[in-house]
């Protein structure tokens, strides 16, 4: 193999050893968090600055718990079509039953 696929396999190895180093941590910092989330340096700054994202802060760094970051990640969950037209029949049938009785 050239000097070029070496390097190339080389940055790919270190990329895959660096993610799997994420996935076993419970705690990360901003760098680490950054991959983990998907969201750039600066937006998660100013999510902190902001306290919309939980964060710990220890000698001036930044710190993050995997699982919080999951759970803040998650939060808002959005309802499949299916979801939203069964709470619609179930609504709709309550609503009739309602009527009858008055």
């Amino acid at each position: 193999m050239n000097d070029e696929v070496m390097n190339a396999l080389g940055q790919r190895f270190d990329r895959l050893e660096h993610l799997t180093l994420i996935g076993a941590k419970p705690v990360l910092n901003l760098e680490e968090a950054v991959v983990f989330t998907g969201l750039s340096k600066g937006h998660l700054y100013r999510l902190t600055s902001e306290k919309q994202i939980p964060y710990y802060k220890k000698c001036r760094k930044l710190y993050f718990k995997k699982s919080e970051l999951e759970d803040w990640l998650l939060e808002r969950r959005v309802s499949t079509q299916d979801e939203i037209e069964a709470q619609a029949t179930t609504r709709t049938s309550i609503n009739r039953i309602r009527r009858k009785t008055l």
